[in-house]
């Protein structure tokens, strides 16, 4: 695949704002990178992928072997939720919700720097 092939093209697009006006924006035609290019919004929405593996504890036995290389049963006991999704949503949000307030910080931070500097 070439460079150009994978571009996510900017296209002037009209939009209806809250107020009902017409309004000319610049957006990317399908988004396919989620609203981040090279670690900088795009003005596109932000949308984040996330993957969870499966809880690793199960109720059920299973053969195992010992270190001493002896034959055993592996039973897991007490509360494993079998169901980690419910968590999962609030606890990706919260994250993604610190690492923008993070890097906002930091913009800030450096953009008084720059200020500063140039007085």
């Amino acid at each position: 695949m070439l460079g150009s092939e994978h571009n996510d093209l900017f296209v002037l697009t009209n939009v209806t704002t809250d107020t009902g006006e017409s309004k000319t924006v610049v957006r990317t035609v399908t988004n396919n990178s989620g609203g981040v290019q090279g670690g900088i919004s795009n003005g596109e929405d932000i949308i984040i992928r996330a993957a969870f593996k499966p809880t690793s504890t199960i109720r059920k036995a299973q053969a195992t072997v010992t270190r001493d290389l002896k034959p055993t049963t592996l039973e897991g006991k007490g509360r494993h939720d079998p169901c980690v999704v419910p968590r999962a949503v609030p606890i990706v949000e919260a994250m993604a919700a610190l690492v923008i307030a993070d890097h906002f910080l930091q913009h800030q931070a450096l953009a008084s720097l720059s200020r500063s500097n140039t007085q």
